[in-house]
């Protein structure tokens, strides 16, 4: 097996976990439904190291934005004109029916699409005008995407999957032990860290989703309809962790959704209809 799917060396200073022998694992059952989470919904308060003060001003601007796809001989305009701001620090959700473009939408503001005019700047920098390279470094650097198929790999444990992201952005390996331990307990999953996504609840896998892209400090997190797997007491929980991570992490959020249960936990709420922004 590669050296990086090998679990940490625990030390005297900062052990960590160990996974549960295969034996073990009927009679820990029990255990871990009595975790933080389901006895209540509380999310642990975890003391962040390295924490930066939040800055001051948009995270995003958005002025005008359009975005059109060629269909045949004609186009489909998908966004009509679209203008937004995100402050630091906010929740900010994009509701909106199927089809009402909001994922779209989403995929620009990470810069994953360009828009077909427009401006979209992240932090003071333009991106729409930035090259594909330049696009993923930043987006490596300071953005975190959470997806609503979770997208984390099969054969390899919570704790893996977080720590492969920390190694895709290049952060150095003396940080990957605390910063991985760090960002599981702040999700709830001290217990369940060295478990794989198959042994895992849809609710324990979408925070280890959340997990793996907190990881690398992003500055914006961007998140497509992260609770629309999940049952209502599970969409409350990770609605809890969002607002969790804004206190301890200084991280602004971004996130599409068409659950009315959650808005009201949003510091701004743009509904989106064909295409546009009402009310």
């Amino acid at each position: 097996m590669m050296r990086w799917l090998r679990k940490p060396v625990q030390s005297e200073e900062a052990a960590t976990p160990r996974e549960p022998a295969a034996a073990e694992e009927a009679g820990a059952a029990a255990e871990y439904l009595h975790d933080d989470f389901e006895d209540g919904g509380s999310v642990p308060e975890v003391n962040p190291p390295d924490i930066q003060e939040m800055e001051l001003g948009p995270v995003l601007s958005v002025r005008d934005v359009h975005r059109s796809f060629p269909v045949g001989s004609g186009e489909i305009h998908v966004l009509k004109g679209i203008n937004m701001e995100v402050q630091s620090g906010q929740l900010v959700m994009l509701k909106g029916r199927s089809g009402s473009g909001k994922t779209t939408l989403l995929n620009m503001l990470g810069g994953l699409d360009e828009p077909s005019s427009g401006e979209i700047m992240f932090r003071g920098q333009a991106l729409h005008q930035l090259n594909d390279d330049k696009r993923t470094l930043l987006r490596r650097n300071q953005i975190g995407f959470i997806f609503q198929a979770y997208a984390l790999l099969p054969l390899l444990s919570a704790w893996e999957n977080v720590e492969l992201s920390l190694r895709m952005a290049g952060v150095p390996q003396q940080e990957w032990k605390r910063r991985v331990t760090h960002c599981l307990e702040l999700v709830g999953l001290g217990k369940r860290m060295f478990h794989r996504p198959f042994e895992l609840s849809g609710g324990e896998q979408q925070r280890v989703a959340i997990a793996k892209a907190i990881a690398h400090r992003p500055k914006l997190l961007l998140a497509d309809e992260p609770t629309a797997n999940l049952d209502s007491q599970m969409g409350a929980q990770v609605m809890a962790v969002f607002k969790n991570i804004i206190h301890t992490e200084h991280m602004t959020i971004c996130m599409t959704t068409h659950d009315p249960t959650i808005l009201e936990v949003a510091d701004h709420v743009y509904e989106m209809v064909d295409g546009k922004f009402i009310g």
